[in-house]
């Protein structure tokens, strides 16, 4: 028994014996794995030093290779930028862009008068190798003589116009190629900003590499904005001369070629010496660039064109821009094959012209007094139809639309939201009591416009004298957020991207006018989410009426309670009377509205409205810069006041919903001397009675429902016996 227990333990010990061996060797084994790899690997490295040693540059041969090691390193890095700032441009060109400009659109006003032309069909243009030579030879000398030889970018061009500006010291020459003017057309605004030079830079090349340069100069000729509210060579020499654009001589075709820089300034049928004056500038630039000679020329400087005589009376090119793009988004969303139509829109002519007065009126005045340069309006009638549209204070200088497409800080004019949702989503009322005190929330702690504090008040004396404490108390403590006062813009018809920080309660997100009289539209019709329109009919050439709308498509949906209404109406009401906008105090009928003035005074706003109309007036300047202390109680709150007493002279004055009209006691003197005083201050006179204001407006709601006849009518219709 002992003997077999010291067999099995003598067996165990060698076991255990092996197994130490066995360990011992794998051990050894790693180790000496790793001292031969790390052998191997020293020899095989110092193998590839020796091996590169040989391609080591020295002395100026050394340099050369480390600038080009740099420049390598930096190109890559350059291309990842280029890349990223390349993205935003990609997005301009999504969707099938040749398609939304293939229309041919002629609008009529809302009384059915034509008021112009947008758009031009494909198979309709002029092609490119019928135009003159000498037209094409006039536009390329003028506006970009290396066209064929670059590719979307002329960096010879560049320098050569920089060269000449700083010899002149003024500009005189810009650096643009066509195709970085047709980038800009199709896809851009004319805004003047350094996201839209690059975005224009790539969009340059992404044509050049797409399109041949036929097409591009193709493109460039039928959509460059000519003056006189035409777009294109083609209309502009029917407009200017009475001819087809084939059959234009040199000296026409210098008159065209010199209104793409400035048609303003150089439309013939508004200053014709200065448009042959700059006609022969063109004639010049074809001879320096080689293309004719001094004695080819000789005659076009001789016997310059002549326009045909015009109505000077200014086309609603801002409105019309805005209605071209709301038509075009309607037939392609619909799927309407038609491209050649008939558009009847809403604007006013009578309404257009008092807004644009206005609006040239007060920058002539006191532009330079307040160091500001532009102006938008918007003006709507209070079942969505927009009447008018000033998009700036020219536009043949700029075709930006400052109306529709400028997204400004809208300041203390944001302000009403910001009640409106407090009020529609707790027990608040006009005379809760709200404390105007230092105030912080997530280490913002904004400040009064006079830096100083009221103590308790009323949240309709908070609105009235635009505290600022108060609507950052009601987001914060009653609201706990902005996410409803975003909520409640949108469905209130405001389409600018509202940004939920926190310090949007004051205004600083940007938005645009349109936006801006949208959104108190809602608090003018009593609550309701009335759709903005630009157009009541769209009819094909061939009298077909491919829309008409609907008087029920007036009626929108409610957003604000009844209760909510009513108190944003009597609030906004106490602001024209003895709040910051007393300017814009009306004698006639009831008005309320809300001043905006954004920080370094960037920005100043009035939006308002009565029972009637609905409008938003902003000043402000392009590129950003301060004005001299303009606010939104002065010039805007003025400039509204004198828009909204044309409109509502000789109609039928409207309460606004919860407001009395005030009872002036006064008869209204219809008297030939009160009618020629009303005259001469530009506004309407009433002439004919209510009723029979009455009786003409129904009688035209009734003609604007009535089917349209077309030539098969008539033909029947004078055939019947008598």
């Amino acid at each position: 028994m002992e003997e077999s227990e010291k067999t099995e333990s003598s067996e165990s010990e060698k076991g255990r014996i092996r197994k130490r061996s066995f360990l011992l060797e794998v051990d050894a084994w790693i180790d000496s794995t790793l001292y031969e790899s790390r052998f191997a690997a020293a020899e095989f490295w110092e193998e590839i030093i020796i091996f590169f040693r040989r391609f080591r540059a020295r002395g100026f041969k050394r340099f050369i290779v480390e600038i080009l090691g740099e420049s390598a390193t930096l190109g890559a890095g350059g291309l990842v930028v280029m890349l990223m700032l390349a993205l935003p441009a990609s997005e301009e060109i999504a969707g099938n862009w040749r398609e939304q400009d293939e229309f041919a659109v002629t609008f009529l006003d809302r009384y059915g008068n034509e008021i112009g032309k947008r758009g031009i069909l494909h198979s309709d243009a002029v092609p490119i190798d019928e135009l003159p030579d000498h037209l094409i030879k006039a536009v390329l000398a003028t506006e970009d003589r290396r066209f064929f030889d670059h590719y979307g970018i002329d960096i010879f061009g560049l320098v050569r116009a920089m060269s000449e500006n700083v010899r002149a010291n003024t500009v005189v020459q810009g650096g643009s190629t066509i195709t970085q003017q047709l980038a800009k057309n199709l896809f851009l605004t004319p805004e003047q900003s350094l996201e839209r030079k690059i975005k224009e830079a790539f969009l340059a090349m992404w044509l050049e590499a797409n399109l041949s340069k036929e097409e591009i100069l193709k493109l460039y000729l039928d959509r460059a904005y000519m003056g006189g509210g035409t777009f294109g060579v083609a209309a502009a020499s029917e407009f200017y001369f009475g001819k087809d654009v084939r059959n234009v001589n040199l000296a026409e075709s210098a008159m065209l070629a010199g209104l793409f820089k400035a048609p303003a300034n150089y439309a013939p049928h508004i200053n014709l010496p200065a448009a042959r004056a700059r006609a022969n500038e063109v004639l010049t630039n074809m001879v320096q660039a080689s293309f004719m000679t001094e004695g080819q020329v000789t005659g076009a400087r001789r016997h310059p064109a002549d326009a045909v005589l015009r109505d000077t009376a200014d086309s609603p090119d801002y409105f019309l821009d805005w209605a071209f793009e709301e038509t075009k988004n309607y037939m392609i969303s619909n799927r309407l094959p038609n491209r050649s139509i008939v558009v009847r829109t809403t604007l006013d002519r009578d309404l257009q012209r008092a807004s644009e007065e206005a609006v040239q009126f007060f920058l002539r005045q006191n532009g330079k007094q307040y160091n500001v340069s532009e102006s938008a309006v918007v003006l709507i009638e209070n079942n969505g139809a927009v009447r008018a549209i000033v998009g700036g204070r020219d536009y043949g200088e700029s075709q930006f639309n400052r109306a529709t497409a400028a997204e400004r800080q809208a300041g203390s004019s944001f302000k009403p939201y910001v009640y409106a949702a407090a009020l529609e989503n707790s027990d608040l009322t006009p005379d809760s009591v709200v404390r105007d005190g230092p105030v912080t929330w997530r280490g913002w702690s904004p400040k009064n416009y006079g830096r100083s504090f009221r103590g308790n008040v009323t949240l309709a004396t908070a609105l009235a004298k635009s505290i600022n404490t108060v609507p950052v108390r009601l987001a914060r403590d009653y609201l706990k957020g902005t996410d409803q006062i975003v909520e409640l813009t949108h469905r209130m018809g405001i389409t600018s991207p509202i940004i939920k920080h926190h310090t949007m309660v004051l205004g600083t997100s940007g938005i645009t006018v349109l936006d801006q009289a949208t959104g108190y539209l809602a608090f003018a019709s009593g609550g309701y989410a009335h759709r903005r329109h630009a157009f009541t009919q769209i009819i094909s050439v061939a009298g077909d009426a491919l829309y008409k709308k609907d008087d029920t498509e007036f009626v929108g949906d409610r957003i604000l309670s009844e209760e909510t209404t009513l108190y944003m109406n009597q609030m906004l009401a106490n602001v024209p009377k003895w709040g910051t906008g007393r300017r814009a105090d009306l004698k006639m009928t009831t008005a309320a509205g809300k001043t905006g003035t954004t920080q370094s005074y960037r920005d100043a706003w009035f939006v308002g409205y009565t029972g009637n109309f609905t409008a938003a007036v902003w000043y402000g300047n392009d590129n950003y810069m301060p004005t001299n202390r303009l606010t939104g109680g002065s010039l805007p709150a003025m400039t509204w006041q004198r828009i909204m007493e044309f409109a509502h002279t000789g109609i039928e004055l409207k309460a606004i919903p919860g407001i009395p009209q005030p009872d002036n006691g006064q008869q209204k003197d219809t008297s030939q001397d009160a009618i020629a005083d009303a005259a001469e201050q530009g506004a309407r006179p009433r002439v004919l009675s209510a009723a029979m204001s009455g009786f003409l407006n129904r009688l035209g709601e009734r003609l604007e429902s009535a089917k349209p006849l077309n030539a098969d009518d008539l033909t029947v219709a004078s055939t019947r016996p008598k």
